[in-house]
């Protein structure tokens, strides 16, 4: 092993360790039947809008894949790439580490359906750009949006939070320019990245950040019940908390997020709130998508064989 990934791995291990003592300092003034008061509090409808937030999620998650099959130029059938994209994303959510955890289920799908190595790794990189295009694109337009005299809950002076914002959507609009003006694959020693046409560079930003706005939209139905934080208030708190959870490589991130939001937002805000969330948009996929990846190998297994042994005969 080298001494990169020594290092690596320590980093890791260090962003856990603050991970844990983050969790720990936010969650523990919680009881058990503080959180479970907390999420029977919240009504039937906020929770059936809520779900119907994480099932658009999920549904724009499927463009990720839908655009990463047109960009290596294999394009599969909606339905392979919404089975694929789902499958991997509820798993790989809740195991963390998404580009090898929900980058492995995608193989095993792609890789039957005609697609080499290089594509899917290529198909995993477009998806993790999807990611990082759709949470600087809503982190801009929450803190830009937000009215000047309004609260701010992470601390920020309205000339920051202007530059700030600023900033983030400047990562958009310079990789569509990138697009638009280099079209030619640009070499940086052993890096070497193919810009996808504008079309679907533009689809990867309106795609990406329609994710988050759905995921950001479901934790503020769920929040409603307890605080008066405004929509643009969840989203700036949420793309903070989901950067702090990718940081950490916590398995699904789990109490990096609510600890993070706690810590963002007003004291009001439940965890209740948030274990509700956890649960909708992490747990209920994962009992959906591991069943349908087992099932989907058993299948696969037997007709290989199948035709394994009409092959024989």
């Amino acid at each position: 092993m080298t001494a990169r990934r020594y290092f690596l791995k320590f980093l890791v291990g260090v962003a856990i360790c603050l991970a844990t003592v983050l969790i720990y300092r936010s969650l523990a003034r919680y009881t058990l039947d503080e959180i479970e008061e907390a999420v029977r509090s919240i009504t039937g409808a906020k929770l059936a809008s809520a779900f119907s937030f994480v099932i658009l999620s999920y549904l724009c998650l499927t463009g990720f894949d839908t655009l990463a099959l047109r960009y290596v130029g294999k394009p599969l059938a909606y339905r392979q790439a919404a089975l694929a994209s789902f499958t991997a994303l509820s798993i790989g959510h809740n195991v963390g580490l998404a580009a090898l955890s929900s980058g492995a289920v995608r193989y095993r799908f792609y890789s039957r359906w005609g697609l080499t190595g290089e594509d899917i790794a290529k198909v995993i990189v477009f998806c993790g750009a999807t990611v990082g295009l759709g949470l600087a694109t809503l982190a801009g337009l929450a803190l830009l949006l937000r009215p000047v005299d309004a609260a701010d809950l992470l601390g920020l002076g309205a000339p920051a939070r202007i530059a700030i914002g600023l900033l983030c959507l400047a990562i958009p609009a310079a990789y569509l320019m990138i697009c638009i003006f280099l079209p030619r694959p640009v070499v940086l020693r052993r890096w070497r990245f193919e810009p996808p046409v504008p079309r679907l560079a533009l689809g990867q930003i309106v795609v990406g950040t329609l994710n988050f706005a759905c995921v950001a939209a479901s934790i503020h139905q769920l929040l409603a019940s307890f605080t008066d934080a405004g929509y643009l208030e969840v989203a700036s708190a949420y793309v903070t908390a989901n950067m702090a959870a990718l940081i950490s490589h916590v398995p699904g991130g789990l109490g990096v997020l609510e600890a993070t939001m706690l810590s963002i937002l007003p004291s009001s805000a439940s965890i209740g709130a948030l274990v509700a969330f956890r649960a909708l948009y992490f747990f209920v996929p994962l009992t959906i998508g591991m069943p349908t990846f087992l099932v989907s190998e058993a299948y696969y297994r037997h007709r290989g064989g199948r035709y394994s042994k009409q092959t024989v005969m």
